[in-house]
């Protein structure tokens, strides 16, 4: 049995969606592009109303999908559970996340590329962590081999890199102390044991973190007498402290 659209009306809450009605009363609601081809006055049979209403649970979904990626790329099993807690049924699932790949916003290997380098540029973690971290992903483990084969990673330049970013958190310890926060710290991010110690011990001790420290304090106070313009004398006791500290670092270092 057909009926006619007697109305075609704009949602105030979502401009994208419109209200249909048929034969004078609410019917269902439409995004606008499925309602496109609507008209006032058109009459519409029983199957063209389960179609429409199909397409229309794509386009929403499809709509959902596109706003979750606005925030950041996702993978296909993110997106996969983003919309089943949102709702949608498996077919519609399925048709949706097809259609995201198909346009390119959907692409495991690209996602785990990008995944891979903004850990290592930002927040370097371990080889080993950043695998689990993508099998969480639901990345399959023959596209996280060839990305990490591809990353051609460095276990001790980012376990190095990942140190450099925290170390002044433990500058104040004693040193066992301190070597053993950092290298805690650095196996919390997926490091073995064996890369953390020889991180620590190869390129930090307490007392060259304190030194440093120092050294840029007193750099930082010597620019700022020269930019106050004060008079030579103290700028000249500024400089041989710098000197000091910059030769106590040296010294240490050597130790």
């Amino acid at each position: 049995m057909e009926k006619e659209i007697t109305a075609i009306e704009a949602q105030k809450r979502s401009r994208q969606r419109v209200n249909i009605s048929l034969d004078g009363e609410f019917a269902f609601s439409l995004d606008r592009l499925t309602a496109a081809w609507l008209k006032p006055g058109r009459k519409l049979s029983a199957e063209e109303i389960i179609r429409l209403r199909e397409q229309d649970e794509v386009e929403s979904a499809h709509t959902r999908a596109l706003h979750f990626l606005s925030f950041r790329s996702r993978s296909t099993k993110e997106m996969q559970d983003y919309l089943t807690r949102k709702g949608c049924s498996p077919k519609l699932v399925a048709s949706v996340l097809a259609r995201l790949e198909e346009e390119g916003y959907l692409n495991d290997a690209r996602f785990s590329r990008e995944w891979v380098e903004n850990r290592s540029a930002f927040r370097p973690r371990g080889i080993s962590l950043l695998r689990a971290e993508l099998r969480g992903k639901g990345i399959p483990n023959d596209v996280i081999d060839t990305t990490l084969t591809q990353a051609d990673l460095s276990e001790g330049e980012l376990a190095l890199k990942a140190a450099q970013r925290v170390v002044g958190r433990y500058a104040a310890l004693p040193q066992e102390a301190f070597r053993l926060r950092l290298g805690a710290y650095l196996q919390r991010r997926g490091f073995s044991y064996r890369t953390a110690s020889l991180v620590v011990f190869s390129h930090f001790t307490r007392s060259s973190i304190m030194l440093k420290s120092r050294f840029r304090s007193f750099s930082c106070a010597f620019s700022v007498l020269n930019i106050s313009g004060w008079a030579d004398g103290s700028s000249t006791i500024c400089a041989n402290i710098t000197a000091r500290a910059a030769a106590s670092g040296r010294l240490a270092h050597q130790m």
